[in-house]
């Protein structure tokens, strides 16, 4: 439902590297596997199938099309029929703005290798743009007519100027007068004043105006400036455009000359950051540099209203330097992430139920008043905890804030990739570092579009006496992480808590995520040589109880994909069931074609892209992948293996990409008791049952969504709600 201010809690990963053909592939040969065929036949090798691998950019763009069904979907809350506007919206921005940028580049600079599907990267930016054309016709014709008629019955009117009556026309034009136009600044293009900078996804006004007197026609730009909400309220559930109240007052702006036209127009420019990290020590400096480069990025996309003056239009791509397929002209209003604004209205009626989160049951207090104490819980038993279901203030967040008051406690060590502004586990960290105790943050300042986040955040940490650490040069710190050292009467005992979510209170009510709070001895000590890695010179990569990118978690993934391969042959149980934002990675898809191949049993729970093509003859016929949206946002990755009648499962940070397996410090855990493996396996039955609301990929690579009438989301709100009573 990435990317936080608001967050897109449908939104897809977006940033990876170009794929060179067979990249990581796996062959018949490496594995030992058996025919899944009649005896004497042989298995078809994995070369028989140059296609077997869907296209990354454009099983993205699936995804999003996904999210656009829910807008269109009439059993939904119709508010929340229009958030998944904005979030198609919000997405499909970010997807310009790092995935065609990074296109262009590779185009730009010669580098036109084939990724793994077999396209080059210009055909490739070809058919994104015959396809998001049509999602952006699709998405607009979803906001005039069904969703602004739908609105309407229910009492909320999202109006243009001429449909204001004069009362609300005077409203405007005193709202304009007060607010508004002391912050607008028109910015005239002639000799003297060259055509403007236009920022990346900021709204704009191209207006052409005449001189009276010579007749001489001038072209000026105005921005709609971001301060104010995309949507005027004028009160009674009644709202209209911004730009329209510009628009209907621009004489104001050009005293003295004739306003002829105004068109609103916006800008997508490349945001990705590329920082030379060689110099670590100078890491933050060089990039809070690419951060304000950033902002000159070059265009990648340019949306005019389809009412556009052709000649208005021809200028506009003449002076940013776009190409007429990178011109979409489309019905106004442009720039719908501003649904979020009506999304927010207060009308429970039309919205989803409301939902609190509780607390976990072996946290919950009982008799007394008082918080349970966490350390006590997790040395009774482990913690499995499944956001938003469970709680993070009262699981996670009590965990790091008693960690800092606690004076038995002797350290803190925390990994932090994004969180929120008003973070109370930075507060707590503060507090623990204040009180005298060691606190070491892994700070990942490179998270994307968080990078000035972080580097504040950063900072923060470091004034307060923390120990602030931004990771191994080379590679991100994406694994959530959280290690806390206490004294006590037997000794120095360690407890953890490791998640696939990060520690972001705001987001932990939207993304849905496992976290494991434990005392076990050995993940602790697992943990403690991770951090001295991450702080120190380290460089052990042995671990008895974590699988940790970029050594080992895709090697120790593929010996449990070969050994249920072994136990089918043998005749135990064995089936694989994986959950992920994404999977793209090509040596796990081939180790799970011969899987498949095998007869082992695959399913793949993926929310947003998906590279394998499951249900082929002789290659993936074993294979189902799933994909849920809905009111979360699907997000903890899952490795969940029948291990021949003793099933095993893993939890953590890690996506099935490359940019997770092979550039960043990823963690998965291995739970440590057969009771938290049948928690997580009990998830996925709920998300693989035939009666569950899901999309189904087809051997086609077309999605297509099942007759299921029950969400998950839902069942999984009902059986907390029941564990809690």
């Amino acid at each position: 439902m990435t990317h936080d201010s608001l967050p897109s809690h449908t939104s897809g990963s977006l940033d990876d590297g170009p794929v060179e053909p067979g990249l990581h592939a796996v062959s018949n040969e490496t594995f030992d596997v058996e025919p899944p065929y009649e005896p004497g036949e042989a298995s078809l090798p994995l070369a028989d199938f140059p296609d077997r691998f869907l296209d990354r950019e454009l099983s993205w763009l699936h995804f999003n099309q996904r999210v656009l069904e829910l807008a269109e979907d009439e059993s939904l809350p119709l508010l929340e029929r229009a958030r998944f506007l904005a979030i198609f919206a919000s997405n499909l921005d970010e997807f310009f703005m790092v995935r065609v940028a990074g296109l262009k580049r590779r185009i730009a600079a010669g580098v036109a290798v084939r990724a793994a599907s077999g396209h080059l990267p210009r055909e490739v930016l070809q058919s994104i743009w015959s396809t998001t054309g049509e999602l952006m016709a699709r998405h607009a014709r979803i906001f005039q007519k069904d969703l602004v008629p739908a609105l309407l019955a229910e009492g909320i009117e999202l109006v243009r100027w001429e449909d204001l009556d004069k009362d609300e026309q005077k409203q405007c034009k005193r709202l304009f007068k007060e607010r508004v136009f002391p912050v607008l600044t028109p910015l005239a293009v002639d000799p003297a004043h060259p055509f403007p900078y236009i920022s990346g996804l900021s709204l704009n006004i191209a207006v052409l105006v005449r001189n009276p007197k010579t007749k001489k026609e001038h072209f000026a730009r105005v921005k709609v400036p971001p301060i104010f909400s995309r949507f005027v309220p004028l009160g009674n559930q009644r709202f209209v455009p911004l730009e329209d109240v510009i628009g209907e007052h621009l004489k104001r702006l050009f005293p003295g000359m004739e306003v002829l036209e105004a068109h609103t127009f916006r800008v997508t420019r490349n945001e990705d950051l590329e920082v030379e990290e060689d110099d670590a020590e100078n890491l933050l400096a060089a990039l809070e540099k690419e951060l304000l480069r950033r902002k000159f990025g070059p265009p990648v996309r340019l949306e005019v209203e389809e009412s556009i003056n052709p000649r208005v239009l021809e200028l506009l791509t003449s002076e940013l330097g776009v190409s007429v397929e990178e011109v979409v002209q489309l019905p106004g209003p442009l720039d719908l992430r501003g649904l979020n604004d009506i999304a927010d209205l207060d009308r429970g009626d039309l919205k989803y139920d409301a939902y609190v989160p509780s607390t976990h049951t072996q946290l919950a207090e009982v008799e007394s008043a008082s918080p349970v104490d966490v350390f006590k819980a997790a040395r009774r038993n482990n913690v499995l905890l499944h956001h938003p279901y469970d709680s993070f203030a009262t699981s996670v967040q009590r965990f790091i804030e008693q960690a800092a008051a606690d004076p038995h406690v002797l350290a803190i060590k925390q990994t932090l990739y994004r969180t929120s502004g008003d973070s109370p586990i930075i507060d707590a960290l503060v507090d623990a570092a204040e009180a005298g105790k060691q606190v070491l943050v892994i700070v990942e300042i490179k998270a994307r579009f968080d990078e000035t986040n972080n580097i504040r955040w950063a900072r923060k940490l470091e004034h307060a006496g923390c120990h602030v650490v931004y990771g191994l040069v080379g590679l991100k710190t994406h694994c959530k992480l959280s290690m806390v050292v206490r004294d006590e009467p037997e000794g120095i005992r360690r407890y953890t808590h490791i998640g696939t979510g990060n520690y972001n209170p705001k987001t932990a009510r939207l993304y849905e995520d496992f976290g494991l709070i434990s005392a076990d001895q050995a993940i602790g000590e697992d943990v403690a040589h991770l951090f001295n890695n991450l702080s120190g010179f380290s460089r052990n990569a042995s671990y008895d109880q974590l699988l940790v990118a970029p050594d080992s978690v895709r090697d120790g993934l593929l010996e449990q994909i070969q050994a249920e391969i072994e136990h089918h042959r043998a005749g135990r149980p064995a089936r694989i069931r994986l959950k992920a934002n994404s999977i793209v990675d090509e040596a796990t898809i081939d180790a799970l074609y011969l899987a498949s191949q095998a007869g082992v049993p695959v399913q793949l729970l993926v929310r947003g892209i998906c590279a394998a093509r499951p249900g082929v003859p002789g290659l993936s016929e074993t294979m189902e992948v799933r994909s849920v949206l809905g009111r979360f946002l699907e997000h903890s990755r899952v490795f969940e293996f029948a291990g021949g009648g003793e099933p095993t499962a893993w939890i953590g940070s890690a996506d099935l990409m490359h940019r997770n397996l092979d550039r960043r410090v990823e963690v998965l855990v291995r739970l440590p008791t057969q009771e938290l493996v049948e928690r997580v396996a009990e998830v996925l039955d709920l998300a693989f049952d035939d009666d569950t609301s899901a999309w189904t990929l087809g051997p086609d690579a077309e999605w297509s969504r099942t007759a299921g009438t029950r969400h998950l989301h839902q069942l999984l709100i009902e059986q907390h709600r029941g564990r809690r009573r």
